[in-house]
């Protein structure tokens, strides 16, 4: 699947083929519940890894966020 967006990713700005990179290890990180799936297009399930992971780092960053926002609160 990545050789199919090679040429995608070498006309990023090099920020963001680093970006695009990270997205493909999310990918990776869930290969084998991926593998499981049968679709017709291979990077349905690639996706769904990355959003997966995309989300999970949201819930942190929210987690993080509510912490620090009861701290502030909690010196007042």
């Amino acid at each position: 699947m990545e050789n199919r967006w090679g040429e995608y990713r070498r006309g990023l700005r090099r920020a963001d083929q680093q970006v695009f990179d990270r997205l493909f290890e999310f990918a990776r990180a869930h290969a084998d519940a991926s593998g499981l799936q049968t679709p017709r297009l291979v990077e349905i399930p690639a996706l769904v890894s990355i959003i997966l992971e995309q989300q999970k780092q949201i819930d942190d960053l929210e987690d993080r966020l509510d912490h620090l926002e009861q701290d502030l609160n909690d010196r007042e």
